[in-house]
């Protein structure tokens, strides 16, 4: 009876798999489209009723800009006390939480005693802590992390308990970016130098008895690095795709700075890449491509990856031929958008992209713009005043002399530093997380952390209509916190977003 009653629930379990609206990585796919494809609840007709579920403070010590990752979530878990939708965050001082989605209350905790000691001081920069989005398993149930200290961890999303012995993934106290997971294999990237760590992508083979860590590193020396905070994209047929930022470029010697990057499954060695003709250009000016985070998705008869950067230029690259045979030549780069400034700080496109197929079968591209449109920017059919401080880009994919073109579609309301977005039924889901992102005051002196962190304003979550960019919804003063290089998790009727001050939100149909 034991036995049939196990497998009955193995059974339910596997069925019930198909559809679950789990949000399991940032953008909530490794292509990193930021499309919750299995929502179902919220919608363009009832979004306007969002209100707060539930505010949760954890025990988590902020570092410098650093506090709280993206959520992630997991549907219909099977726990002690029946099926569960669990939260996972990841903080700072190199803790994890599991938390009850319906009540807001943690189910369990797990802290970390880190190992060596930083080689600097922690800045803004490099704040020798937890930083990347963990991704969960689902087939396994379990939630891999990176801990401050380089080390990989594996623990059960039911209980927290360890899974596996800890790995040293990536170099202790390295700046790294949201985990990847596909065919057991996990990906990161790290940046800027941290604790003098070189720029670089890294995988390490689950299956492997020996856990060996691969890497490609981006350049030699220092540079190159790979910081949107999606961390890496996967295409469909494996390759991983990230872009480089600033630092010296020399393909013989092995240094790709402001480069679109493509590296086979496992290995990572180089398959492909595109470096845009005016690269010395951008890499003088301090503007990073490596600031976004590319993502995959198809068109048509095509595989494309779509990205950007702090130049306010858009690129579509065909995923199989990134820039030509001459690695020069993309599908499309854009005019300038955004960024008439040439401002290195606080403009530009920055996080990563998303993207949405709309039931008709059009297909759309989100970038999250900070500054306003550019006077040689494409005119928005649709815009809702000016946006002197950011807003939502979104344009939807046509055919133009054989090949695939984004044209522009609408222009969001003002947004105060927007964060990457998350299209969910039809509507997009957008933060403004109120932070303060000039990195250096009037005499040209680096600001401190602190500095910044008093400058700070208020988060707002939006809900805007995916296809005309209207407002539906705005959380106005009910997030009093900002938050920093973060994003949303949309998953079964609810809308999650973390601060500074080490709170999760939760908003959903019901109130609190």
């Amino acid at each position: 009876m034991k036995n049939a009653t196990l497998f009955a629930s193995i059974a339910i379990l596997s069925c019930a798999a198909v559809g679950y609206g789990d949000w399991l990585t940032f953008g909530g796919d490794p292509q990193r489209s930021g499309w919750a494809k299995s929502e179902d609840t919220l919608t363009r007709e009832n979004v306007k009723g969002l209100k707060l579920n539930w505010k949760l403070k954890l025990d988590n010590q902020p570092k410098e800009m650093n506090s709280l990752t993206v959520p992630l979530i997991i549907e219909k878990a099977i726990t002690p006390k029946g099926f569960k939708e669990i939260v996972i965050v990841a903080g700072s001082s190199d803790a994890v939480w599991a938390i009850d989605a319906d009540s807001g209350t943690i189910m369990w905790e797990r802290r970390f005693n880190t190992e060596g000691t930083p080689k600097r001081q922690p800045h803004w920069l490099c704040p020798n802590s937890l930083n990347a989005t963990p991704v969960i398993d689902r087939s396994t149930r379990t939630v891999y992390l990176i801990t401050s200290d380089g080390k990989l961890h594996g623990l059960s999303v039911i209980n927290g308990e360890d899974r596996m012995a800890p790995v040293q993934f990536v170099p202790e106290f390295s700046k790294n970016w949201s985990l990847n997971l596909v065919d057991g294999v996990i990906y990161t990237a790290t940046s800027q130098g941290c604790n003098g760590a070189k720029s670089a992508v890294y995988s390490i083979d689950l299956k492997d008895p020996n856990k060996t860590v691969r890497s490609f590193f981006a350049t030699t020396t220092g540079g190159a690095g790979i910081w949107g905070r999606a961390g890496v994209a996967i295409g469909f047929n494996g390759r991983i795709f990230a872009e480089t930022g600033d630092g010296p470029y020399d393909t013989a010697a092995g240094k790709w700075s402001d480069t679109f990057l493509g590296l086979s499954p496992k290995d990572l060695t180089l398959a492909d890449y595109y470096t845009p003709a005016n690269r010395a250009w951008i890499t003088r000016k301090d503007l990073d491509m490596g600031c976004i985070s590319p993502v995959v998705f198809k068109y048509k008869n095509w595989e494309l990856v779509a990205g950007g950067g702090k130049e306010g230029v858009l690129y579509l690259l065909d995923a199989n031929k990134l820039g030509g045979d001459d690695h020069r030549t993309p599908l499309y780069r854009s005019q300038l958008i955004t960024n008439e400034e040439v401002d290195f700080a606080g403009r530009g496109f920055w996080g990563a992209l998303s993207t949405w197929e709309d039931p008709e079968g059009t297909r759309w591209l989100y970038a999250p713009a900070w500054g306003p449109p550019a006077s040689t920017a494409p005119k928005f059919p649709l815009s809702y005043g000016p946006t002197p401080n950011g807003s939502i880009m979104a344009f939807k994919i046509v055919d133009r002399d054989g090949k695939p073109y984004p044209e522009a579609v609408w222009n969001s309301t003002d947004m105060m530093v927007p964060e990457p977005v998350v299209i969910a039924n039809g509507v997009v889901f957008a933060l403004a997380n109120g932070e303060y992102v000039r990195q250096v005051d009037d005499d040209g002196r680096i600001l401190s952390s602190q500095a910044r962190i008093e400058k700070a304003g208020n988060a707002i979550l939006y809900a805007l209509d995916a296809k005309t960019g209207q407002t539906l919804f705005s959380s106005g003063k009910t997030i009093p916190g900002w938050t920093h290089f973060s994003g949303l998790a949309v998953a079964a009727g609810r809308v999650y977003v973390v601060t500074h001050d080490s709170h999760v939100y939760a908003f959903g149909l019901g109130g609190e």
